[in-house]
């Protein structure tokens, strides 16, 4: 960008940056920018760079590092100015060096992790890129043959890039031309003529059922019951997204080799929830799905809502689900272009510095009224935004805005603000800046920045793209493609980060984590796995439909299904009744053999002890028996689950007729077929392990909550039994180990565990109940 008119440019400066490889535009650029000047000086000085210069590739990493080194890491800056300087950072692992020693900031540095982590030193030979591209080619022989030269370019590079992570492009790019042309020789008409389209077959009406025909494969959502709406979605290729000009794709096409690129861009000014989960399931995996790559980047603008706690919990939970960026990035790290273009759009005539009240700007944006301050000149804007940059206005004094079209029935043109004062510090750019971009600035320009394919988001962003595609448009940038899609709405429960502050602040629930919430914090708590999250989100599919609300049953049929197959059964009794064998010899125990997966014999197994005296649940025994009720009551014979038959003989009963022990006989031949109950025995004459045991159900009496929603909160979402009884399979569990407990649900070990106790929140139980969604919602309902 040409340099301000009015600036004084210092020639000597000019001529020490061009001397480091600099074209002369950039190099006038970087000299009549105070800021941008002193901080390349410093590194060009830190690099050890002579006077009379360096080659050009180290000097525009150099200068790379002087507008995207991350600013809490400055005392680190050196040492990656001087691997520059040697040639041991390239161009190839200069970002990784950025996101290392941002991770790092100020704390001590390990010289030798970091040369490791960045493959600082690291040089790929084309030896070695043409033995991962002959192996790579000898994988895929048999698919290559058969669909020639439609392969998929971008997936064969990127499979091969991952084995060799710190590779050149163009070298694994050349290699496998040459590697295909050997192997299917030179192109052929076939290969030239376009796919034929074909017809789908026509379906016939009311066919017949073939005789022995596999019967269709039922969805997952079809086995829960449930019926849900999916749309058959096709994004655009990136070959076709509209650009101004055809240069600009061009550009873009050699850029990214022609891959599918998305991001997930979430805000650190909160935990994510599950609605979250199904925007990163929809960017990751549609990138993965086609070969290509996707970024986490943190939409970091609003520094006084923004922290360190929430950047590392996002981080976190995008790794907990599985999903592998193929970097992280930050808006914040590229505010150093961000202002280089808000002064090229001042320049340009499409931005302005505006003194209106918030409430002044709110009410012309509304009447579609100019501002008295529209119509200033370029040199005017561009001597306003540097006062605003210096700090001489107060917070809400001035503004940048964007010079739409206030005429215009979308109010996304009507001159959105563009840069805001701020005097807070950023989470990441520290106390740089007083002026920070607002979303409807940054979003799409950070998006373009980064070659983004595919902008995928919900659906309240959709009147937005008018403007994002205007903002690009008139700056000269590559314009991604836009694409909206439902948000995830799930029943019984909210995800509004408002609605969850609100339910945390009034004490509602007990934090962020708290299992009843929609956090994925609260999920990861509760005892949900990432598989059981992602196959929800693969499920549910894609929408434009904005009033689809997921039944909460759906969620839960997809983690019994993920959890079903993987986790250890253990016997636990919630409401003990001591049951005393009189025939079992007493201070004797025997060794009973339990499968951990009854129904995988393969997975394992584990001891539980019996002895002459157990504890059953309190709903398994009657004082008056039933023909539908298949527990123990008086003269009734039922088995204890992979031991014996018992039948009972006596009742004992307080003075109140609460029941306090049963005397029982027990018959090792089970000569008598009957159901089966869980149990717990005592040990070395002591009772059995106690255990806490957190009953959750759902945190909203209703399904559906509309404006009243906080009156709808169900006060009974949560039962605490303090003294459950468990057996031995249980010790040693750590947090979030997960077990069966049989006959009752699917738990998980909590975080509030001790040495001396364990606690187990229920992640689900192992039926839902349908019937009424209170009775569903109330955990002391739910167990039986």
């Amino acid at each position: 960008m040409p340099p301000k008119p009015s600036a004084v440019i210092d020639e000597a400066l000019v001529e020490r940056f061009t001397k480091i490889g600099l074209d002369a535009t950039k190099a006038k650029e970087a000299a009549s920018n105070n800021t941008m000047s002193s901080t390349l000086l410093d590194i060009i000085t830190e690099a050890g760079v002579p006077v009379d210069g360096c080659e050009k590739p180290v000097g525009q990493l150099l200068y790379l590092i002087s507008t995207k080194y991350p600013a809490n890491a400055l005392k680190h800056r050196a040492v990656l100015a001087q691997c520059v300087a040697k040639k041991t950072v390239t161009a190839i692992n200069i970002q990784a060096s950025f996101d290392y020693l941002h991770r790092v900031g100020s704390q001590d540095l390990d010289v030798a992790d970091f040369e490791k982590q960045c493959g600082v030193g690291v040089v790929i030979t084309k030896e070695q890129v043409r033995e991962a591209v002959a192996t790579f080619i000898e994988e895929r022989l048999a698919e290559l043959k058969e669909v020639r030269y439609r392969y998929n370019m971008a997936s064969y590079l990127a499979t091969v890039r991952e084995r060799l992570k710190w590779a050149e492009s163009r070298d694994i790019k050349e290699e496998m031309d040459k590697k295909v042309l050997e192997v299917l020789g030179p192109k052929t008409e076939a290969d030239n003529a376009p796919v034929p389209k074909t017809k789908p077959a026509p379906v016939a009406a009311a066919a017949a059922p073939v005789a022995n025909e596999a019967p269709k494969e039922k969805s997952l959502a079809e086995l829960a019951g449930i019926s849900i709406h999916r749309e058959s979605i096709t994004f655009p290729d990136p070959k076709d997204n509209i650009q101004e000009t055809p240069d600009l794709l061009a550009k873009h096409l050699k850029e990214t080799g022609g891959m599918v690129v998305t991001r997930f861009p979430p805000e650190p000014n909160g935990y994510l929830h599950i609605g979250h989960a199904k925007a990163m399931h929809l960017s990751f995996s549609y990138a993965k799905k086609n070969g290509g790559k996707c970024y986490l980047r943190f939409d970091d603008t609003n520094p006084e809502k923004e922290s360190q706690e929430y950047i590392d919990s996002i981080i976190e939970n995008v790794g907990w689900l599985g999903h592998k960026p193929c970097d992280t990035t930050y808006s914040s790290h590229y505010f150093d272009q961000l202002y280089d273009l808000a002064i090229e759009l001042i320049k340009r005539g499409y931005a302005y510095v505006c003194h209106q009240t918030p409430k002044e700007l709110s009410e012309c944006r509304q009447n579609m009224t100019d501002s008295p301050y529209r119509n200033r000149s370029v040199e005017e804007n561009l001597a306003l935004f540097e006062d605003m940059k210096k700090g001489k206005y107060e917070e809400g004094k001035a503004t940048l805005r964007m010079k739409g079209d206030m005429k215009h029935p979308n109010p996304c043109m009507r001159d959105l603000i563009a840069y805001r004062i701020k005097y807070h510090p950023h989470p990441v750019s520290g106390d740089k800046w007083v002026i920070y971009p607002s979303y409807d600035y940054t979003h799409c320009l950070v998006d373009s920045i980064e070659n983004i394919t595919h902008s995928l988001c919900t659906l309240e962003f959709e009147v937005r793209r008018l403007s994002y595609n205007w903002l690009v448009d008139v700056l000269g940038l590559y314009r991604p493609v836009v694409w909206e899609y439902a948000r995830l709405n799930l029943t019984h429960t909210v995800l509004s980060k408002r609605k969850i502050i609100t339910l945390v602040k009034d004490k509602h629930v007990n934090g962020w984590d708290d299992p009843r919430l929609s956090t994925l914090n609260a999920f990861r708590r509760k005892g949900y796995t990432p598989e059981s999250i992602n196959l929800l989100c693969e499920t549910i599919g894609v929408t434009r439909a904005n009033n689809t609300t997921i039944p909460y049953e759906l969620l839960e049929f997809c983690l019994r299904q993920d959890l079903n197959d993987k986790v250890t059964r253990a016997m636990v009794v919630l409401d003990p009744i001591k049951v005393v064998i009189t025939n079992f010899p007493e201070g004797q125990t025997e060794e009973i053999t339990v499968n951990n997966i009854p129904h995988i014999p393969t997975a394992g197994s584990h001891k539980v002890q019996l002895s002459n005296v157990v504890y059953i649940e309190r709903t398994d025994f009657r004082l008056q028996d039933d023909p539908n009720y298949f527990g123990l009551a008086p003269n009734k014979e039922v088995l204890l689950r992979y031991a014996y038959n018992i039948k009972c003989n006596e009742v004992i009963q307080d003075n109140t007729g609460k029941v306090t022990e049963l005397r029982v006989t027990y018959d090792k031949t089970n000569a008598t077929k009957t159901k089966a109950i869980h149990w717990v025995s005592s040990k070395s004459g002591q009772k059995p392990t106690a255990i806490e045991v957190r009953l959750y159900g759902h945190l909203f009496l209703e399904e559906n909550l509309g404006d009243d929603w906080i009156t709808k909160v169900n006060p009974n979402s949560l039962e605490i039994i303090p003294n459950a009884l468990a057996d031995d399979t249980i010790l040693g569990a750590k947090e979030y180990d997960r077990f069966q407990f049989e006959r009752t649900g699917f738990f998980c070990v909590d975080k509030d565990s001790t040495a001396e106790k364990l606690v187990f929140n229920r992640t689900c139980a192992l039926k839902e109940n349908k019937a009424d969604p209170k009775k569903a919602a109330d955990p002391r309902r739910s167990r039986k």
